[in-house]
């Protein structure tokens, strides 16, 4: 399908489509957490582009941080230092995990780009201060941004902006609905692209293309399988070997809770209240990470019942190497699985380190298991 096909072109080359961006007089805003207001940002007239770690080898991050720091954060800083990333105006950086906070600093005091924000939200998302105090953060971020573009972001910009990307994420949201109900629909592969994609590419431009590609999958007979149905978590995934491991083993992907998956696009923001309201709002009530608390059962329940409305035969948890935050939940979520007899398992990822053979082996296992 061509307009997938732009998908894949796009995240093969993320700093042409980054230029092309910029010719159009957008400024690049980048980001690393799913937490960042990309509304905010889209309402101020830039492009708010998702940052993955480098695919070449670490060696000028050393300097500035440890090794037992993650591949996305270490490698992120790296193309920063060796100028892959000049086409950025200024980047955003929600504070989640110390690594994060950590590059925020170092990130600043290098001052390599134009616009810098740190957006401290709050860690705790069940009480009505939280919900204050989320609202003034954003709040304060459009003040920010305001002074680095010069526009003034008023209420109208704000619900175009909103408009814009609830088309965005209730078109992934169908796309994922669909192949869960129809496995192999599409291929991991092309899931990856599309979302990976959306995350990098001009906003207009995957608006217009995304109602086209349901259209075609809505229009597609459903291949027959027998593949087992996996639900897949952790943070980020930025290794299509992944989604090809998994279907060549007798697997389908047909949910994820990742922060570069469904944890990004889940959740619609109100059209109907104020924008900043309903922005934090949407913060507040979507599915969290690891670096947010609403209860303590919480990252449980959301897994279980991601597994059940996909009738999952089993959850492969996709483990950032060195993220402490998921490394801290993965025994309760397991435990939490345990009891409810739902077939797991665990695999330690790193984009630095990917060992393809070994990674189909243990899937493989995994999957003949169940």
């Amino acid at each position: 399908m061509k307009e997938i096909e732009s998908f894949h072109d796009a995240i093969r080359d993320v700093s042409a489509i980054a230029y092309t961006i910029k010719k159009k007089s957008k400024k690049i805003i980048g980001y690393l957490c799913s937490y960042a207001p990309e509304e905010l940002i889209v309402a101020a007239g830039c492009h708010p582009m998702r940052l993955f770690s480098s695919k070449s080898d670490i060696v000028l991050a050393e300097n500035h941080l440890q090794a037992y720091c993650c591949s996305l954060v270490r490698g992120v800083l790296e193309d920063s230092l060796s100028g892959r990333l000049d086409f950025l105006d200024g980047t955003v950086f929600p504070h989640t995990c110390d690594s994060i906070q950590r590059l925020s600093d170092i990130w600043r005091m290098n001052g390599r780009y134009e616009f810098f924000a740190d957006v401290v939200l709050p860690a705790k998302l069940n009480t009505q201060s939280a919900r204050t105090y989320m609202k003034d953060v954003l709040t304060r971020f459009k003040t920010d941004l305001e002074a680095a573009t010069g526009k003034t972001i008023t209420d109208a910009d704000l619900s175009d902006a909103i408009k814009k990307v609830n088309l965005i994420r209730n078109h992934l949201s169908t796309i994922y609905t669909l192949n869960s109900r129809n496995p192999g629909l599409i291929t991991g592969g092309d899931l990856y692209a599309i979302v990976k994609g959306s995350m990098v590419m001009d906003r207009d431009i995957v608006a217009d293309l995304l109602p086209v590609i349901v259209t075609r999958l809505e229009q597609t007979q459903p291949p027959v399988t027998s593949a087992k149905r996996i639900v897949v978590s952790g943070s980020i995934c930025d290794s299509p070997v992944f989604y090809t491991a998994i279907e060549a083993a007798g697997g389908v992907i047909v949910g994820d809770d990742l922060c570069t998956g469904q944890r990004w696009f889940e959740g619609k923001i109100s059209e109907d209240i104020d924008p900043l309201t309903a922005i934090s709002e949407r913060y507040m009530d979507r599915m969290n990470c690891p670096a947010k608390h609403t209860t303590l059962t919480a990252r449980g329940e959301n897994l279980l019942a991601l597994a059940e409305k996909n009738t999952a035969h089993g959850i492969i948890f996709m483990l950032q190497k060195f993220c402490d935050p998921h490394a801290f939940d993965t025994p309760y979520l397991k435990k939490f699985l345990d009891e409810k007899k739902i077939k797991h398992m665990v695999l330690e990822m790193d984009d630095q380190q990917q060992r393809s053979g070994q990674l189909s082996t243990r899937i493989e296992t995994f999957i003949h298991m169940i």
